[in-house]
């Protein structure tokens, strides 16, 4: 994968300021239910061409394995999505455990907020890996007490 500048002065990345007002603009025009179909289906599109950009379609690789490639392409030395800790199969579905989410960042303590554009980025990644069609759900929240935002994928 060839890393090209977007932007040559400024380079590739913004501030969280602005993509959280870009969710909450959208949320208000749209509505929040309208926003979060939106948000979840770009970025499912954005985690397919990741995983694509990574070589890793169609990748026979131990969930582990996985979760440490999806940290480093959207952690602290990629895109800065969020962190991935750790990737678990628990009862045919897939587990997926996030920090420091985008759609989290700057919440306060007991927000409804839930992950929009990083369950799809994350769902779009793991569907294109595993090459299985995955609906998502957010099941714990850093905003209600958990220590992750965890993300649980059911196989369609």
């Amino acid at each position: 994968m060839t890393t090209q500048l977007l932007r040559p002065e400024l380079g590739d990345f913004s501030s969280i300021v602005c993509f959280k007002a870009v969710i909450v603009g959208v949320e208000e025009a749209l509505g929040e239910k309208a926003a979060a179909i939106a948000f979840l289906a770009a970025g499912r599109l954005r985690g397919k061409k990741l995983a694509k950009d990574l070589n890793l379609s169609n990748a026979n690789l131990p969930l582990d394995q996985v979760a440490v490639l999806l940290n480093k392409a959207l952690g602290k030395d990629g895109t800065r999505l969020c962190l991935v800790d750790s990737i678990l199969e628990v009862d045919e579905t897939y587990q997926v455990f996030c920090r420091e989410t985008v759609c989290s960042a700057g919440e306060p303590q007991g927000s409804n907020r839930n992950l929009s554009f990083t369950l799809g980025a994350v769902q779009g990644a793991l569907e294109e890996i595993t090459q299985k069609r995955l609906r998502g759900k957010q099941i714990a929240s850093v905003l209600r007490g958990s220590d992750h935002d965890v993300i649980e994928f059911g196989v369609l």
